[in-house]
């Protein structure tokens, strides 16, 4: 059976409804960062999200291909994630800025998701060269299950707040340590009062 990260790992990809502290392990990542409206139907998110899902299944179907990579074992595609800059009016789409990523297995090496790209952009005619290996180190966080659309989700922020101040946390908020998004539900087929998204802040003791 293919391993799936959500089931495999459900304490970081299917958490409560309710906020909680959690200890986040090293990640790697294929990214591709960018800025501007994700609803812009063929705009820069957009592109990022088709190089991402390119690549990811590249590198699934590599043993098929015949191209080896050491250690490889059949899995299921991780979700798609993002990290967002904050400080911005979230009116104002344009501005937003935002690393789109989808994690890698840990067999995947910087080399193999070389490969990956060039054999993507050859099979698929698709210039895969923004997309990077990106490693993260998230640490001590806070999260929570956010269930709704993406306009609601100040609404949970709200209570995750709340949940930082009752128990002595902060948010800690650097260019490195961004609010964070992992995106559960297929937005074509799903209801949006029903999308699940987790998110989940950095944080620091009072």
């Amino acid at each position: 059976m293919a391993f799936d990260f959500k089931k495999e790992y459900r304490e970081f990809y299917l958490p409560k409804d309710r906020p909680e502290v959690v200890t986040v392990p090293t990640m790697h990542y294929m990214a591709v960062r960018g800025e501007g409206d994700p609803n812009q139907p063929g705009g820069t998110y957009q592109r990022a999200i088709q190089m991402l899902y390119t690549v990811a299944y590249t590198l699934k179907m590599s043993g098929r291909g015949g191209h080896k990579i050491d250690g490889f074992f059949d899995y299921v595609v991780p979700p798609l994630e993002g990290f967002w800059r904050t400080g911005f009016d979230p009116a104002d789409k344009a501005a937003f800025r935002w690393t789109s990523v989808i994690r890698l297995p840990d067999f995947v090496t910087e080399e193999a998701l070389r490969w990956a790209k060039q054999a993507a952009a050859e099979k698929k005619k698709l210039d895969c060269g923004a997309v990077e290996f990106l490693t993260v180190s998230e640490g001590l966080c806070v999260q929570c299950m956010h269930i709704g659309p993406f306009d609601r989700e100040a609404e949970t922020v709200a209570a995750m707040n709340r949940f930082l101040a009752e128990n002595g946390y902060v948010n800690d908020f650097t260019e490195a340590r961004l609010h964070h998004e992992i995106y559960l539900s297929d937005a074509r087929k799903t209801a949006p009062e029903k999308w699940k998204t987790v998110i989940r802040h950095p944080i620091r003791r009072g």
